[in-house]
């Protein structure tokens, strides 16, 4: 039987380990699951805000608490963790907000007679499967629109993150939600897939790896469950030639390096128009050079360890692959010599189609420049890239940005800025990137029933 394991990123040190649960127990959360479903579907939305409301307030309140958490189990600077907790209150106070208007009836204008109305309902109890990068907010857009619908979870979170995901049952526990409704789940890969194929298990979530939707994807598919995917990016940041170059290169910097580049919507792929691609390289260079890796517990670090020692072999195999095949390092390009799974702030130039780098995803703070000549150019350069998730455009022209922004392939388009998360703002991608959307009104209908009442005589 495997085990879910605090591993101090920054030291190496094994905190804390908790075992699987074993395959009686997880049909004992299934069979709770559904059970709390039944009577949790008909709470009154009055009773679903207040729980939501109050899971709100005690992220604020415990904010501190709640971060350090992430800093010991995945490196998370103290500052950018408590920002993490932050945001996930505002994301469940949004729903606590919303779900009334969320929830309402809406009347259709239709040509026969009587009255057409599609109501909005949950389907039942879903799985969630979640990654280690935001411990609590990929949890947060997932668990907050479907609580708030009367769906019910069970959540399946990343093995190196257990405290993390504990915290967050006592939390909504505390919170007032009731036995059932959200149940942590310490499983193994072949006890999820058991789960997807429970006829009670309505829908699945999974955000992680291609790999990892793929075989979730496939369980799901053959038992007719609903499936929404948030995968990997490779996301461009396009800077034309008429550009503020300052504010480009320290987005680009901060973009590359917060949470050590480990997000999905970070940018990785920097394309510069070749007029000002030097001027920029070296602004870029200088920004992300004042990234320096520190103790992630100190107030002022901006740049820990990568989540683990693996994660950090992982990098540096692809960048020291890139290299040999003559990239040429500007920055970085490898370890530090402290101990810990730390990496320096790494920008690769020269890079061409046949390295891995090229193509693969980068989830550490090492990202590859390019020069292009023309809109045309850049366009096809964004695109050639199995992923779609989202992408920046600097420039100090709208009608450009907007005409480079029709033509991206990604879910999501940031004009002069990085790419953001707000619990208003659709989330999502395309291609390799995934399907489906998370948070605003689009995240709460993914696992809603749209039920159609007709009364052609009314």
């Amino acid at each position: 039987m495997g085990v879910y394991t605090t591993t101090n990123p920054a030291t190496g040190e094994t905190v804390k380990t908790f075992p699987e649960i074993s395959d009686a127990e997880l049909q004992d959360l299934i069979t709770r699951s559904e059970a709390a479903y039944r009577s949790w579907r008909t709470t009154s939305l009055d009773h679903r805000r207040a729980v939501l409301t109050r899971a709100a307030e005690i992220h604020r309140e415990r904010g501190q608490e709640l971060a350090a958490l992430l800093t010991l189990e995945m490196g998370k600077p103290a500052a950018q963790a408590k920002g993490e907790v932050a945001l996930v209150a505002s994301i469940y106070q949004y729903y606590a907000d919303h779900v009334e208007e969320f929830m309402a009836d809406e009347h259709l204008q239709i040509s026969g007679p009587g009255t057409a109305v599609v109501r909005t309902e949950p389907t039942g109890p879903l799985v969630g499967i979640m990654p280690w990068n935001y411990p609590y907010y990929q949890v947060a857009r997932f668990a907050a629109p479907n609580i708030a619908l009367g769906n019910t979870i069970i959540l399946k979170h990343a093995r190196n993150c257990p405290q993390s995901a504990l915290a967050i049952e006592q939390v909504l526990t505390e919170a007032g939600l009731p036995d059932g409704v959200y149940l942590n789940a310490f499983i193994s890969s072949s006890q999820v897939a058991d789960a997807i194929a429970d006829p009670r298990i309505q829908g699945v979530s999974l955000t992680g790896s291609e790999k990892a939707g793929a075989a979730v994807a496939e369980v799901a598919g053959r038992n007719l469950t609903k499936c929404v995917l948030e995968l990997g990016g490779s996301d461009p940041f396009i800077v034309l030639d008429d550009a503020d170059l300052d504010t480009a290169a320290k987005a680009a910097a901060a973009s590359r390096l917060t949470n050590a580049g480990q997000a999905c919507t970070a940018s990785k792929r920097f394309l510069v128009q070749s007029g000002v691609y030097d001027e920029f390289v070296r602004k870029f260079v200088e920004q992300a050079a004042s990234w320096t890796p520190g103790d992630p517990t100190s107030s002022d670090t901006k740049l820990g360890p990568l989540s683990s020692e693996s994660a950090a072999e992982e990098l540096d195999e692809l960048v020291a692959g890139a290299v040999s095949q003559g990239a040429e390092v500007l920055l970085g390009g490898g370890r530090t010599d402290e101990d810990g799974a730390y990496y320096r702030p790494t920008i690769l130039g020269g890079v061409t189609p046949g390295m891995r780098v090229y193509s693969e995803e980068l989830f550490g703070p090492a990202g590859v420049v390019y020069p292009f000549e023309t809109l045309e150019d850049a366009v096809e350069l964004a695109n050639d890239s199995p992923y779609g998730l989202s992408s920046s455009v600097f420039t100090s022209d709208d009608e450009k940005a907007q005409q480079i922004a029709a033509s991206l392939e990604t879910g999501m388009v940031w004009i002069n800025s990085t790419s953001k998360t707000a619990p208003d703002l659709p989330f999502g991608g395309v291609k390799r990137s995934g399907f489906g959307r998370e948070l605003a009104r689009f995240g709460f209908n993914e696992f809603a029933n749209k039920k159609l009442v007709r009364n052609p005589r009314a």
